[in-house]
């Protein structure tokens, strides 16, 4: 099946206006996050979609692709499937602009899930080793089942481990028998699925969680989940680029 990385990208974002120009290490975040996804071996091509002239030009200034989208998509997700539809490819992955840490295998993990004819949808998870990020709300925590498909994704602390959290002062994730899922933020769909979405309402628990995917999920669609060993950091404020770039200095 042929694939190609879409990169939803604005300049307008509430926290960090113009995020995916700031520079990092002297490189534009939205150059970090097209090169890495370049790497991908299952990947046939890369483009950027963004509603903004600025961020366009710039991605062509470093010889990238990119293609121009309405300003008014709610989501990620909708922004990509109203550049997919004039394209021809079969599976289209979701790499937020905002993640220049994203890894070229992440992407290749979620292209492969989609060899089960089952699946509608793939995405990732890690799992949990700092305590902090299992009550943190702006971790989005996922179950799944024995098959890797997802039965609800949260910002709230799921499963609850009734019996080993009843002291939230006493508890750790080191050594423990019970394990949580951090949603890693990276989507492949089925090109008819993801146009499907798109024209869809927001749903009631994606309206209420802020969830975008609770919409596939609760309309029915499959998305399947893959564990990764791979940790990544998206961008949502100023502060984060402070400890991306101490995270790519260890790594070197």
């Amino acid at each position: 099946m042929s694939a190609i990385v879409l990169i939803p990208a604005r300049y307008a974002s509430t926290r960090f206006p113009g995020k995916p120009l700031a520079l990092l290490r002297g490189i534009p975040v939205i150059q970090h996050v097209y090169q890495n996804s370049m790497n991908s071996r299952m990947a046939d091509d890369v483009v950027v979609a963004t509603d903004s002239e600025t961020i366009f030009e710039k991605v062509l200034s470093f010889g990238g692709k990119a293609v121009m989208t309405t300003g008014d998509h709610a989501s990620g997700a909708d922004r990509i499937a109203e550049a997919a539809r004039s394209m021809n490819y079969d599976i289209i992955v979701n790499v937020q602009g905002d993640e220049p840490m994203i890894q070229p295998e992440m992407i290749d993990d979620v292209i492969s899930v989609l060899d089960d004819p089952r699946a509608s949808i793939g995405t990732l998870a890690i799992r949990i080793k700092d305590q902090r990020e299992i009550f943190d709300p702006n971790v989005v925590k996922v179950v799944f089942n024995r098959e890797g498909f997802a039965l609800y994704f949260s910002r709230a602390p799921i499963p609850y481990h009734r019996d080993e959290w009843k002291d939230l002062n006493q508890f750790t994730v080191h050594g423990s028998r019970f394990t949580v899922f951090k949603h890693i933020g990276i989507y492949s769909y089925r090109k008819d699925v993801l146009t499907q979405l798109s024209e869809l309402p927001p749903s009631r628990l994606e309206l209420n969680e802020k969830l975008e995917q609770l919409r596939a999920l609760e309309s029915g669609f499959t998305i399947k989940v893959k564990e990764t060993v791979t940790e990544t950091f998206g961008v949502d404020t100023p502060e984060d680029m402070e400890r991306i770039e101490k995270c790519l200095n260890s790594s070197l």
